[in-house]
């Protein structure tokens, strides 16, 4: 038996506040999930004038990066490059602004961001990461 390390609502609340940060400094109007340990929705936010669409992109998004556990932009490239069978990976969105989240090796969950560029997107998300990783 091991113990998996897991987010707290505060956890998820501080690590939306630095994404939320990055956005408001570019006045990005975006949505933001962050999906628990078990890939479950733990927190969400959408920001005033966000499109309602980025909604649901941002938990498939951030679904995406935590089954896989990796970047949703690795997806993104790889059917950009041709393979599109990986459109028809189960729980597959291959758009740039999901990530795994990290601690200490250990995956914790995973943010999801949506709303404008997909690499703005990713550029939100980061800032959110770099705080699951310090925790």
């Amino acid at each position: 038996m091991y113990l998996k390390k897991a987010l707290t609502l505060a956890d998820a609340k501080a690590i939306a506040a630095a994404a939320e940060a990055e956005a408001q400094k570019n006045e990005w109007r975006v949505t933001i999930a962050i999906l628990d340990e078990g890939g479950n929705l733990l927190y969400l936010q959408r920001a005033d004038e966000a499109p309602p669409g980025s909604i649901v992109v941002s938990q498939e998004k951030a679904r995406t990066a935590f089954l896989f556990k990796r970047p949703t932009k690795g997806i993104e490239e790889a059917v950009a490059g041709g393979r599109l069978v990986m459109m028809s990976l189960p729980g597959a969105t291959p758009i740039e602004g999901g990530l795994p989240l990290f601690n200490q090796g250990s995956i914790v969950g995973a943010i999801g961001v949506s709303g404008v560029q997909s690499p703005q997107d990713a550029q939100i998300a980061y800032a959110g990461a770099a705080v699951a990783a310090e925790l």
